[in-house]
């Protein structure tokens, strides 16, 4: 499809980057020359988002019978300069407002440096608002300074910052010139504050827990490893704060939760960062029932704090939040999403298989070799409907062979007391009955440490502290964690997550 957004914008010509910044090089030598280039003794009294919020509904009589004076600063991002008067079009973080300058105001000296600033600049005002015949709310400037010079170029007003790997590699420039990149991360902010207010409320207490392991564990991921040097020892980057979490709950801490970085040495894609936020949380004396309603409750109650709706509106179609979500088996799922398997035999072993090779999964993969049933099945599942879950859906009892911390089921010794919830084909939240049996722990942990053996680098090591903090006892408990960026990006609408990280990792730029 060809964009035609900017054909009605005037021919730009290319600019030459490297002659403006020279001559911006001189501006600020002489700078340099004549005084302090890089002034710190100036703090701004009002904001521009607060002004045009107070001053909206007046009109120019009303305004200047206020006469209020203000002090003001921001990045300087339009600059026109019309004889005897000067206009800037002013940014901070709260929004935009415009300086009027001349002569009279702030003297013909002011005034002429004023006109040999560039835009990017950050400047600083006092003066007193009024309105212009357009209705604009002004600053008539009677004080100027210049507190620090932009010796770069910002992208010309009418094609912004388009490429969108320099867009997630200079994150600053993106935040200055897109308006909607900022709202992003504003929202992401919201959304961070409605989570733990939601937490506090209903008698969470927040924790911090070793970034640094000595065994990873809380998960099957690939680590990153590193060493310590004054221990000589080999440490890792945690893939889950799960395994000392559940520490402070047999600690005594009965509900305990951690907004967290976690680390997986894993590939990069639109839901993959290598570096990413989670919450976790436990809850004793709960299951994944009560868990569920609860996650059910969270995701609801940020969703609506930050954007006013529990119903979202994400790349074009409806995310309803606000109704109860679906529970289904991975069985079911299937069945459901691929009804093409309805009447096949769902436990045939070889029938699976066949399925899988037929969807070009390996079998020879060391996660599929020695796969049994509930595995098979839920890879199956994944390549058969789990894009399609559309709607918030929980996936239930999940097989004990892929879930080693969590409770099996007292019903089917082969199942799991195990969710995951998925919306718009990804997955959001995995959550699960702890498994408080210590010995039933190590058992699990050594079927991990086989498959680690046979060659899956994703399973689990044996944590010997662990299985010690479960002998001395951990009360009935559930835990979920929640993928806070994967949530964002259906918080804002945004289809990478790299939209949603400020600094999202990419590969080297060559320089």
């Amino acid at each position: 499809m060809t964009d035609n957004s900017h054909n009605n914008a005037p021919e730009i010509e290319p600019i030459d980057e490297n002659n403006i910044i020279a001559e911006r090089r001189a501006k600020l030598q002489a700078l340099r020359e004549s005084g302090v280039a890089y002034p710190n003794d100036f703090v701004p009294e009002q904001r521009a988002g607060a002004l045009q919020t107070k001053f909206e509904a007046l009109d120019k009589a009303q305004l200047e019978e206020q006469n209020a004076t203000v002090t003001i600063a921001g990045r300087m991002m339009l600059k026109r300069v019309m004889g005897k008067a000067s206009f800037a079009t002013v940014q901070d973080a709260t929004g935009q407002i415009q300086f009027y300058i001349n002569d009279e105001g702030v003297g013909a000296d002011a005034h002429e440096a004023f006109k040999h600033w560039d835009m990017g600049d950050i400047i600083a005002a006092t003066g007193v608002l009024f309105k212009t015949n357009k209705g604009e709310l002004s600053v008539r400037c009677s004080e100027l300074r210049l507190l620090s010079k932009s010796l770069r170029p910002l992208p010309d007003k009418f094609h912004g910052l388009a490429d969108q790997e320099i867009r997630y590699r200079q994150r600053y420039v993106d935040l200055i010139v897109t308006p909607d990149t900022r709202e992003t991360f504003k929202t992401r902010s919201k959304a961070m504050n409605a989570i733990r207010s939601f937490m506090n409320e209903h008698a969470f207490m927040e924790v911090e827990t070793p970034m640094l392991h000595a065994i990873p564990g809380g998960a099957s991921a690939q680590p990153f490893k590193t060493h310590h040097n004054a221990l000589d020892m080999e440490m890792f980057l945690r893939i889950a704060p799960e395994l000392y979490l559940k520490r402070l709950i047999v600690g005594g801490f009965e509900r305990v939760f951690e907004i967290n970085r976690s680390f997986r040495n894993e590939g990069v894609s639109p839901r993959h960062n290598p570096e990413f936020t989670m919450m976790e949380f436990y809850a004793a004396y709960t299951d994944y029932h009560w868990l569920m309603n609860y996650t059910e409750s969270i995701l609801r109650h940020v969703a609506t704090h930050a954007t006013g709706s529990a119903v979202l509106q994400y790349q074009g179609k409806t995310l309803d939040l606000s109704q109860p979500f679906d529970r289904l088996s991975i069985v079911g799922a299937i069945e459901k999403y691929a009804p093409s398997y309805v009447g096949t035999d769902l436990t045939d072993l070889e029938f699976l298989r066949t399925q899988l090779r037929k969807n070009g999964v390996d079998m020879n993969a060391p996660a599929m070799k020695n796969a049994g049933l509930g595995a098979l099945q839920l890879a199956l599942f994944e390549e058969v409907a789990e894009h399609l879950l559309w709607n918030p859906t929980f996936i239930i009892d999940y097989p004990v062979e892929v879930s080693p911390l969590a409770r099996a089921s007292d019903k089917d010794a082969n199942i799991t007391e195990r969710f995951e919830l998925f919306m718009t084909g990804r997955e959001i939240a995995n959550g699960f009955s702890e498994l408080n049996d210590p010995e039933d722990q190590a058992a699990r942990f050594m079927a991990q440490v086989a498959a680690k053996d046979a060659g899956d680098d994703e399973a689990m090591y044996y944590d010997a502290d662990y299985i010690r903090a479960l002998e001395y006892g951990m009360p009935p408990t559930g835990g979920c964690g929640i993928g806070i960026d994967r949530l964002m990006m259906l918080i804002t609408d945004s289809p990478n997550i790299r939209d949603v990280l400020l600094f999202p990792h990419l590969r080297k730029e060559d320089v």
